[in-house]
């Protein structure tokens, strides 16, 4: 699910331009997994002759953004060249979580047949049930199957039983929140309130974007509380601005953002902004600081390729080199994590590291855990995050938990992090995204730096990881005298990595000609062990991910112990022998498969002839440190995935079923 809104204050747009401006930020969002659309706008009512255009109309799509906008287009009974001075509209795009994909359950929700009030939301109301129970019991009838529809209907409730009419929109939206559980990121829009807009989160990121005609006089925003209390001057309070945008997808229209905290209501009335809160925190920041994005347009769009895939792949080796500069100093071998430097005592003195993340991030983990170990000498623990909540895993004062995540908002992982949090441990945060739930919880941390990634299958978001995962490792061992030989290796292995990928990347005909044997297949099987068995589990991961076909990552150690029944002629199989200290291990696994009828496909050192005579077909990859190898590695299955998806006609950046960022557990 992602939410886009739109307000113009005292600043003319047609309807139509009203209409571009909400539609744009939807397929600016549109590489996120989705099966419906929405958007809610002032407009005649068409069942009545009232022409006020306080009436909020609901035009809702299953499907993609182009059949909403078509709807929005040849929808007679809205004048698209009216002007209106001030507007404020609302878009979402819906992936299903309760209730079928369809024009009903698609947001944004309403509060009543009139559309008093609706909202979209991103992220889920764990107590829904228990809410619209109750609001039944008091009349209220509800027309969808999304946990979503109790909120509108919640916040009618509290209107009709306000103790006076000047009782304001944000006031009736604390009330709401306050019954709410659950992850949610929520706009709100109302007849009662026109052109007033309010937004608040728990749990799933919201951002706002604004623009003002004047200069800001101020970067900070201060917090009202319930109490009446200011924390700052009053005269700073609130922002003028002239149009605000409500979402990520902001970048082209201004790149001043403000990033929202957990239970932050913010409020536009009058085109003036300001942020409210019921309670002050001890030690919580009385402000909240308008920041300003770097990001460009450019970053965001595909350029020369067919997919965002396919383009941040090619983009590896510059999305490596961007974790490593300032971080990294090749003439002193250096290595220097600004966002850890003040507790790195403190993580030398832990008692182990627990290592936690969801999908493409715990594989990152699983991939430097043996570097770490050897480089830290410290126990390391690498958890899944759901596993690890479910467990109630004891957790001491004195462990080190580092959080893994691209967006930096993945439920799971946000849960572990306060469960971690709650028990004293130290927390670090391994993100791709500034600002965001995990950056701003956790102790410490590192941004990869790796760039937007828009592909849902991440890619150079993983390799990115494992490189400052590496880093840690290196800088943990700096003055381990044992260590000195080992650490220079590594060093001298990440100054040429960049080019090595640039070799694998230049494999991507062969691969290509690879996916054309194999797409056909419902079944494939991806082997290796040691430095590069966490390959094995994101290459099968990417494929199934995009390609719909079963694969499954193997560790070739366990071949013997039930995967070799699968072995034969028609099962395809994808080896991955490189020359470390698993080779021989390896080796053996290959003699089993290949005695077997099997025809494995090998992923290997350049000119190992001892592999590739027993090989259906190879892979040859330049030679690297062997804790490094599985950056390599995974780049052919990454793009074998991308071909795979393509000659299966499927959206590559768009999979079915799931979604970027899993704001829900």
């Amino acid at each position: 699910m992602w939410i886009f809104a739109y307000l113009n204050h005292q600043v003319p747009r047609t309807r139509k331009e009203i209409f571009e401006t909400l539609v744009k930020g939807l397929q600016r969002l549109e590489y996120r997994g989705y099966d419906s659309a929405g958007v809610a706008v002032d407009g005649p009512n068409k069942t009545s002759t009232d022409s006020n255009n306080n009436y909020i109309r609901l035009i809702k799509k299953k499907g993609k953004v182009k059949a909403l906008d078509e709807e929005l287009h040849k929808n007679n009974s809205l004048d698209l060249e009216e002007e209106l001075s001030t507007h404020f509209g609302l878009a979402h795009t819906r992936w299903a979580t309760h209730g079928e994909p369809s024009a009903l359950n698609s947001h944004p929700q309403r509060s009543d047949k009139n559309n008093e009030f609706v909202v979209i939301h991103n992220g889920i109301i764990t107590n829904y049930k228990e809410l619209k129970e109750y609001l039944i019991t008091k009349g209220y009838e509800f027309e969808s199957e999304t946990d979503t529809e109790v909120i509108p209907k919640l916040l009618k409730y509290v209107y009709d039983n306000r103790e006076n009419d000047k009782v304001t929109f944000s006031t009736l939206v604390e009330r709401v929140i306050q019954q709410l559980e659950g992850a949610f990121a929520l706009v709100f829009k109302s007849q009662h309130y026109p052109g007033d807009a309010v937004a608040t989160r728990r749990g799933s990121p919201l951002l706002i974007g604004v623009r003002s005609e004047h200069e800001l006089l101020t970067e900070q925003i201060p917090i009202q509380y319930n109490s009446g209390e200011l924390r700052s001057s009053p005269r700073l309070l609130p922002h003028s601005l002239h149009e605000c945008l409500i979402s990520a997808a902001i970048i082209e229209h201004t790149n001043k953002v403000l990033y929202l905290e957990d239970d932050d209501v913010a409020v536009v009335t009058g085109g003036k902004l300001s942020i409210h809160r019921i309670n002050r925190q001890a030690g919580e920041d009385p402000v909240r600081a308008i920041q300003t994005l770097q990001m460009e347009m450019q970053q965001i769009m595909k350029g020369n390729f067919d997919a965002f895939m396919q383009k941040e792949i090619f983009e590896q080796p510059e999305s490596v080199v961007n974790t490593m500069r300032g971080r990294i100093c090749f003439e002193t071998n250096r290595v220097l994590l600004g966002g850890l430097k003040d507790h790195l005592k403190e993580i030398k003195r832990c008692r182990r590291l627990i290592v936690i993340g969801c999908g493409t991030s715990f594989h990152a983990a699983v991939a430097t855990r043996q570097m770490l170990e050897e480089l830290t000498e410290l126990p390391v623990m690498v958890e899944l995050a759901s596993d690890f909540l479910d467990r109630n895993t004891p957790v001491f004062r004195d462990d080190v938990c580092f959080f893994i995540s691209q967006s930096g908002e993945t439920a799971d992982t946000l849960m572990a992090l306060r469960y971690c949090k709650e028990r004293g441990a130290l927390t670090a945060g391994i993100t791709n995204t500034v600002g965001s739930s995990i950056c701003r919880e956790t102790d410490c941390g590192v941004h990869v730096n790796a760039g937007p990634e828009i592909g849902v299958a991440s890619t150079k978001a993983y390799t990115s990881q494992f490189v400052a995962l590496i880093m840690f490792g290196l800088m943990m061992s700096e003055d381990r005298l044992s260590l000195q030989k080992r650490r220079l290796e590594i060093i001298e292995g990440l100054k040429v990595l960049p080019d090595l990928i640039k070799n694998v990347l230049s494999l991507d005909k062969k691969i290509k000609d690879i996916a054309q044997e194999l797409y056909e297949q419902r079944s494939l099987l991806v082997m290796g062990r040691g430095y590069n068995y966490a390959t094995c589990l994101e290459g099968a991961l990417k494929i199934k991910e995009i390609t719909y076909m079963h694969s499954e990552g193997i560790l070739a150690g366990e071949l013997k112990h039930g995967p070799l029944a699968l072995i034969d002629k028609h099962m395809p199989v994808i080896m991955i022998i490189m020359r470390d200290a698993c080779y021989i291990k390896c080796q053996n696994a290959l003699q089993q498969v290949t005695a077997r009828s099997g025809r494995p496909i090998i992923i290997c050192s350049q000119d190992d002839s001892d592999v590739m005579k027993n090989a259906y077909q190879t892979i040859e990859l330049p030679h690297t440190v062997d804790c490094l190898q599985g950056i390599l590695s995974v780049i052919p299955l990454q793009l074998l995935s991308f071909h795979l998806a393509v000659m299966r006609g499927y959206d590559v950046d768009c999979p079915r079923n799931l979604a970027k960022s899993v704001t829900v557990e």
